[in-house]
C-alpha cells in the first residue's frame, strides 16, 4: 500500500479489529481496497490536512467514527451490504467535511456513487386534509427523487409517554431523529417502530408503501409472494414485502430525498436537520383554509368528529369548549410555525417556503415549478404531465384520499356544504392563522355560498420566502 497515503482514522481502527480474526481476511482485502479508493478518488486527506488543526471541535466530532464501521460487543462482523452501506456514510461525510473546509472533491461523480448535483432534501410540513398528499407527489412522480409518504405514521402509533411527561417536547426528539436518519436513508431505523416487527429486513406493514414510486420499482419490487398480505400494497404492481435493504439502497442511489409529513408540531423543532452539514433541506409548509380542513376531516375521520355532528344536529347553542381549544391550538401550531419561517431565522434562510393549497389548486404548473426552483431539483416532463392528468380530470375512485380531480373547482367546494355557525366557530377560533394565510371572514350564510365572493386575499405575507 502506498506509504504516503494515510488511511482514515475510521479504516485504520476497522482494520485492527478485523486482523484480530484472521478468518475474515477476505474482508480485510476488501476494506484495504475501499479505504485506498476513498482516498485517491476524493483527494481529500492530503489536501486539507495543514487545515484541520483550524477545525471546531464541534466540526471534529462530525468526523469521527461511524458507529456502524465498529464491531459489535459479541465480535459479529458486519455483513457485505452493510460494509458498503458504512463505507458509502463515510464517503459522504468526508465530502461534507472537505466542503466546510472550502476543498473542492473530485468533480467526475458525488462521493457516494450517485450523480454530481447537489443532493437535496425535502420536506413537505403541513396539516391532515391540506392536500399534501396531492403535492407530494408532484415530487414522488420525479424519477431521480425518493419519496416517503408519511414515515412518522409508524412512529405516533408506537412511542407513549409515562403520565405527566412532557410529551410534546419527547415527540419533537424522537420524530426529528426518525426523520434525520431516514432523510440520510437509514431506513433500518424505521424498523423499530413498525408493527408487526420486520422479520430478517422484510415488511409487509409499511404505511402506504404504494405512495412510493421508489418503493415500487425494481429492484426493491420483488417478487409477488401470494401467502403474505400487504395491505399497502404497490399500485400498478404486485410486489413481495418490502426488503428493507433493497429500499435504502434505492434511496442511495436517487439524487435527491423527499418525504411528508403530517405528524411535525412546530417549525422550530426542526433546526438540527436544517443545519445537519450532511443535508441540504428544503422546508415548504403547506397551509390551507381551517373551515375547509375542518370540512374535510369531519368526512374523513368521522369517528373523531361524533361530538361535532352531534352539536350540528341537535341544535345545540355551544359546543364542548375543549373541542373549541383543540381546534385553536392546532391552528396557533400552524401559525407560530409559519410566522417563524417567515422571519427567515439564519438557520432558515433560503430553507424555507410557505405555499397555501389553494393556490396550488388554481395554478398547479406555476406553484409546482415554484417549488422545484426553491428546491432546487430539476424540472422533468413526467412531473408535468402527471399534473396536467390529475389536475384536470374527474375524481378518481379513492374517494377522500384521492390525489387525482378537477383541482380548480374541488378547492372551495366545502363553502357549500358547510353550516354558516361551523364556519363562525371555526373563524373565532383561527382567527390569527386565517389573517396571515390570506383567508376571508364570512360575516353571514350568503357570503358564504356565494361563489363570486372570493375568500382568498391575492396579496400578503403569506407570498413571502
Amino acid at each position: 500500500m502506498d506509504k504516503g497515503l494515510p488511511l482514515p482514522q475510521d479504516c485504520r481502527d476497522f482494520l485492527h479489529g478485523l486482523r484480530m480474526r484472521g478468518r475474515y481476511a477476505l474482508f480485510l482485502v476488501f476494506v484495504v481496497v475501499v479505504c485506498v479508493f476513498i482516498e485517491k478518488e476524493n483527494k481529500i486527506i492530503s489536501r486539507v490536512s495543514e487545515k484541520l488543526k483550524q477545525i471546531p471541535q464541534a466540526l471534529a466530532d462530525a468526523n469521527g467514527t461511524d458507529p456502524a464501521l465498529v464491531l459489535a460487543e459479541n465480535a459479529s462482523l458486519l455483513s457485505l451490504s452493510e460494509l458498503e452501506s458504512a463505507f458509502s456514510r463515510l464517503q459522504r461525510r468526508l465530502h461534507n467535511l472537505s466542503l466546510q473546509l472550502g476543498v473542492e472533491p473530485a468533480a467526475e461523480s458525488a462521493p457516494w456513487g450517485g450523480s454530481a448535483r447537489a443532493r437535496r432534501h425535502v420536506l413537505l410540513m403541513a396539516s391532515t386534509r391540506t392536500g399534501s398528499s396531492f403535492v407530494g407527489e408532484f415530487f414522488n412522480q420525479q424519477g431521480n427523487v425518493f419519496y416517503l409518504f408519511e414515515p412518522l405514521w409508524h412512529v405516533e402509533r408506537t412511542v407513549t409517554f409515562e403520565p405527566g411527561a412532557p410529551s410534546a417536547a419527547h415527540w419533537a426528539l424522537v420524530s426529528r431523529d426518525v426523520l434525520q436518519r431516514l432523510l440520510l436513508c437509514d431506513l433500518y431505523s424505521l424498523e423499530h417502530f413498525i408493527r408487526p416487527g420486520p422479520e430478517q429486513h422484510l415488511t409487509p406493514a409499511l404505511f402506504r408503501r404504494g405512495s412510493s414510486r421508489a418503493l415500487c420499482e425494481e429492484p426493491v419490487c420483488t417478487p409477488f409472494v401470494k401467502r403474505v398480505f400487504e395491505k399497502y400494497h404497490c399500485k400498478e404492481r404486485r410486489c413481495g414485502p418490502l426488503n428493507v435493504t433493497l429500499a435504502a439502497q434505492a434511496c442511495r442511489r436517487k439524487e435527491h430525498v423527499a418525504l411528508k409529513a403530517v405528524r411535525i408540531r412546530q417549525l422550530d423543532s426542526l433546526q438540527p436537520l436544517a443545519e445537519d452539514p450532511r443535508l441540504d433541506l428544503r422546508i415548504i409548509q403547506l397551509v390551507r383554509d381551517p373551515r375547509a380542513v375542518l370540512a374535510s376531516r369531519m368526512v374523513a375521520f368521522a369517528g373523531k368528529y361524533a361530538t361535532w355532528k352531534k352539536w350540528l344536529a341537535e341544535g345545540q347553542d355551544r359546543l364542548r369548549e375543549e373541542e373549541v381549544q383543540r381546534l385553536r391550538g392546532n391552528c396557533e401550531s400552524i401559525r407560530l410555525s409559519a410566522e417563524l419561517g417567515l422571519r427567515q431565522p439564519t438557520w432558515l434562510r433560503g430553507r424555507y417556503l410557505l405555499v397555501r393549497y389553494e393556490d396550488v389548486a388554481r395554478w398547479p404548473l406555476q406553484k409546482a415549478r415554484e417549488m422545484y426552483r426553491f428546491a432546487g431539483i430539476p424540472w422533468t416532463a413526467q412531473v408535468e404531465d402527471w399534473i396536467q392528468t390529475n389536475t384536470q380530470a374527474a375524481q378518481d375512485g379513492s374517494g377522500v384520499y384521492s390525489t387525482q380531480k378537477n383541482s380548480s373547482e374541488q378547492f372551495d367546494k366545502w363553502r357549500f356544504s358547510m353550516p354558516f355557525k361551523l364556519a363562525q366557530v371555526v373563524q373565532s377560533a383561527c382567527g390569527p392563522a386565517m389573517h396571515l394565510f390570506g383567508y376571508k371572514l364570512v360575516r353571514d350564510a350568503d357570503s358564504l355560498t356565494n361563489r363570486s365572493i372570493s375568500l382568498l386575499e391575492e396579496h400578503g405575507t403569506f407570498w413571502v420566502t
